[in-house]
This record gives structure tokens, C-alpha cells and sequence, in this order.
């Protein structure tokens, strides 16, 4: 797994990836499973993450674990009865997320275009391409969503993340050292959805059809 120490992946690569993983989320139910997974894993301490393979390594060997080894021979004081596990986070629903998708199709064309095998293209005509994408998907999108950068401050400018910051707001890349404060460049501000608002499906409605054939007569 990935660790702050990773050399950070260049814009292009994870413009590309992050498409990637939308299409591949939305259209293969185990993969997304997996990933689910891993986001609750990544969550975890190191230490909590990396108890559970070790279990399972001494168990497959046929030695009982430290813990349960030293348990043979000590008996522990008894202690407070653990709190009751929370229970697991339900997969998010895809629905809206193929809703979203059917909008940026119907306005910018952005699945026909990832789906276009585009290297034969002159870059003139890519640039065309992308040009009209890019304005129907923008119409979608500021239609449908409220969109803040979470950074107000510039690109470019010096900026101090004080103890308590949220890593889910802001992630640090390069020589990631010591602990907070931090102190380094902001080099994207990010981006929060502040409010969505798709259409009501009709009834009947099949969300998995982004967009459907055309037939002229």
C-alpha cells in the first residue's frame, strides 16, 4: 500500500486514473467491493492494519498467535467488556453517480469521447474535440453541482497546516517529515461538492442506461 513517503503521481496520471477507477467502480460490483475495502483499511493505524495478516499467517503455519501463546501460560486480569463493533459502512448507491454520468453524456458527449480511439487523431482535431466536451460537461456540471475550491488561498503560495487538519481535506505530497505544524506551497486547492441536485428518475427509469441508441427514420 501506498505511504506519504510515495513520490507523488504527475496531474496527467491521475486525471487518466481517476477515470479509470469511475468507470471501473461504477460497471464491475467486485472491484468496487475492493476498493471499498481499501478505503476502510487506509483509514485504520498501521499497526491494526497489519495485525490481522499476521493472525492469519500463524494460524495457516499451525502455531497459535503471541497473544494467544502467551494467553496459555498467563492468565490476563479480566477487563471491561469491549464496546460493540460498529457495523460495517453499507456501499454507496451508484445510482446518482450513473445519473451524473448520463448528464455529462447527454450535454458534453464525455463517454463517446473516452470511448473514441483517439491516436490516429491529429492533435488539431483532439483539441476540437475536447474543446466541445469540455464546454457540454462544464454546462452539466454547474447545473447540477455547487463546486467550491477547499483552499482559498492561491495556487503557488506559502501555506501552514496547523496540528488537527483534516487529511481528508488536504493531502500532503514530496518530503513528508516530523509532524504538524507543516509548512510548504499549496499546489492545487481541491475541490468540494457543496450541493448536488440531479432530476427525479421517472418511473421505470433504468439508471445502468446512460445514454440510449438512436434510431432515425
Amino acid at each position: 500500500m501506498a505511504d506519504l513517503h510515495d513520490p507523488p503521481l504527475p496531474w496527467s496520471t491521475r486525471l487518466w486514473f481517476a477515470f479509470a477507477c469511475f468507470f471501473r467502480v461504477l460497471f464491475d460490483p467486485q472491484f468496487a467491493a475492493r476498493a471499498w475495502q481499501a478505503r476502510e483499511a487506509a483509514a485504520l493505524p498501521p499497526a491494526e492494519r497489519a495485525e490481522p495478516r499476521q493472525l492469519e499467517r500463524a494460524r495457516a503455519a499451525g502455531a497459535p498467535p503471541a497473544a494467544e501463546a502467551a494467553e496459555s501460560v498467563v492468565a490476563p486480569a479480566p477487563t471491561p467488556a469491549a464496546a460493540p463493533a460498529p457495523a460495517p459502512a453499507a456501499a454507496p448507491g451508484v445510482s446518482s453517480a450513473l445519473q451524473l454520468l448520463s448528464l455529462l453524456q447527454r450535454e458534453g458527449r464525455l463517454v463517446d469521447f473516452l470511448e473514441q480511439d483517439i491516436a490516429s487523431f491529429g492533435d488539431a482535431d483532439v483539441g476540437v474535440a475536447a474543446r466541445m466536451v469540455h464546454e457540454g460537461c462544464r454546462k452539466a456540471l454547474r447545473s447540477h453541482a455547487k463546486l467550491a475550491p477547499v483552499r482559498r488561498e492561491e495556487e503557488g503560495v506559502q501555506v501552514t497546516l496547523e496540528a488537527g487538519y483534516s487529511p481528508s481535506e488536504v493531502k500532503l505530497i514530496g518530503n513528508v517529515s516530523g509532524s504538524a505544524p507543516y509548512r510548504g506551497v499549496l499546489r492545487h486547492r481541491g475541490w468540494r461538492a457543496d450541493e448536488l441536485s440531479l432530476p427525479t428518475p421517472v418511473a421505470g427509469h433504468d439508471a445502468s442506461i446512460i445514454a440510449p441508441a438512436e434510431v432515425e427514420l
